[in-house]
């Protein structure tokens, strides 16, 4: 996926086909996140930015690593989701086969979940370097700071419900409880971009 024009991934997406779907695409939410606090951040350089200039530094280094890093998950994603559908079409024809399978399926439903997981924390960590960015970022592109947390919003949102729709199949009683932890954060980290969101729109509307 890394290599893939925009077109052919969202053909690839528009597909009958397993994967991608939307976990590649809430990584994907992540990745876009991050690359526009790095913008903004290198929009933040200079003179003007100098009492800044390490905070700038370092978030635009953490924000190109969180970029990488989403993207990457893109790609996990797809990937275990392809091995839950294989699990899927495991020989079911004796009880020995049925219970191989839904071992399989069990292990794969929590590889899948997996992504997903780290995608919330993806896009938890990009909040808060929006956050940072904020107060301190150049004002003529502070509406990216704000695209940042909703494309960051999206990604959480979205990750969350691939966690939950793999839940029921979990069999690892302390992944499921690590993983409803994971699901249930997202609801704080929508809060904080909401006050991201809010602060941006004060200060263009004035």
């Amino acid at each position: 996926m890394r290599d893939q024009a925009i077109e052919t991934y969202l053909t690839d997406l528009a597909a009958r086909t397993p994967a991608p779907g939307g976990g590649a695409a809430a990584a994907l939410h992540a990745a876009q996140a991050a690359a526009l606090v790095s913008m903004v951040a290198r929009y933040s350089t200079g003179p003007k930015y100098t009492d800044h200039e390490e905070t700038i530094a370092r978030i635009t280094e953490q924000a190109d690593t969180l970029r990488r890093q989403a993207l990457q998950l893109a790609a996990d994603d797809a990937a275990a989701f392809t091995a839950v559908t294989d699990a899927y079409r495991l020989p079911k024809d004796t009880d020995e086969a049925k219970a191989a399978r839904s071992a399989a399926i069990a292990d794969a439903l929590l590889g899948a979940a997996r992504p997903a997981e780290a995608t919330i924390t993806c896009a938890a960590d990009t909040v808060t370097l929006a956050e940072k960015l904020l107060p301190i970022g150049n004002r003529n592109v502070i509406t990216d700071v704000g695209a940042s947390a909703e494309a960051a919003r999206a990604a959480a949102a979205t990750a969350r419900l691939n966690i939950e729709i793999n839940l029921s199949g979990i069999k690892d009683t302390d992944a499921r409880t690590a993983l409803l932890r994971s699901a249930a954060s997202v609801d704080a980290l929508s809060e904080r971009t909401d006050h991201i969101t809010a602060t941006v729109r004060k200060e263009i509307t004035r």
